[in-house]
């Protein structure tokens, strides 16, 4: 099995995944446009090197616009993994704010905020981050039995997902019996699982080949516009890059431009 498995798929859906036009589940509960579903204020980030304090973020100013693609884009060392690291409240600011679905989360400890992290954020990372001893099912359920979701919730939501990715024929297999492709379909579906308004993606199609990293692409797209979900993602690709709805570029921890539908726009 390689990672071409699902380089056939059409690029409007990957095969197995159902097609359904209507609103996801949660449209009820989706984000008031206009409304930004994330919002960094001023934030600045430094890390220590020996003796030395390295600047990585320099007063960034950002909102993510509610039910959008956006994609941070810059050089190694620009700062874009510190940036997703904070809006998926991993990391905290040195000074200034980040807010995440109406939270000031620099005021949460480190309990509430990891259990926020839990109810509000999903995550995609580049090397899928799958436990290798559980299968396709058990990891897309995983973060419900962590929640203490009821078996009836577990028992719902997961078989859904399952067969939104195409993968319900493989709902038993472990990740070492998947391939490339399969396994970030799995990790989508896992960061689905807790129904998420944010969804945090640092270089979800790095490790994948372009036809198969196509093919997630439109299947991440084709979840986000269902469930009105948010997604950010760090990413050096250019179809990443053609697929976003808003783009910030990065250099030396401080935004350069922003452009939204491809026109760029001055401010946050």
């Amino acid at each position: 099995m390689t990672e071409h498995d699902d380089a056939h798929a059409p690029t409007e859906l990957l095969p197995g995944a159902r097609d359904e036009s209507g609103p996801g589940d949660d449209a009820e509960d989706s984000p008031r446009e206009g409304v930004p579903v994330a919002e960094l204020r001023g934030v600045h980030k430094s890390y220590r090197l020996d003796d030395v304090e390295v600047p990585v973020i320099r007063g960034v100013d950002m909102l993510i616009r509610p039910g959008n693609f956006t994609v941070l884009l810059g050089p190694s060392g620009s700062g874009k993994t510190t940036l997703l690291n904070m809006l998926g409240c991993i990391d905290r600011p040195d000074a200034g704010e980040v807010w995440v679905h109406g939270t000031d989360v620099g005021a949460l400890d480190d309990d509430a905020l990891s259990d926020f992290r839990g109810k509000h954020i999903g995550f995609i990372f580049q090397n899928f981050n799958l436990l290798p001893v559980l299968s396709a099912y058990e990891n897309i359920e995983y973060p419900l039995v962590l929640s203490g979701a009821s078996p009836k919730t577990r028992a719902d939501r997961v078989p859904k997902l399952l067969d939104a990715v195409g993968l319900t024929d493989k709902a038993k297999h472990r990740p070492g019996q998947l391939s490339g492709g399969q396994r970030q379909r799995v990790a989508i579906a896992r960061a689905l699982v807790m129904k998420p308004k944010l969804v945090i993606a640092d270089e979800p199609t790095a490790n994948l080949d372009s036809k198969t990293g196509e093919a997630i692409l439109a299947l991440m797209r084709h979840m986000q516009r269902r469930h009105r979900i948010s997604f950010v993602f760090s990413s050096h690709d250019p179809a990443v890059f053609r697929s976003a709805d808003d783009a910030i570029f990065l250099k030396d921890g401080a935004i350069v431009s922003r452009r939204r539908q491809g026109v760029e726009v001055q401010g946050a």
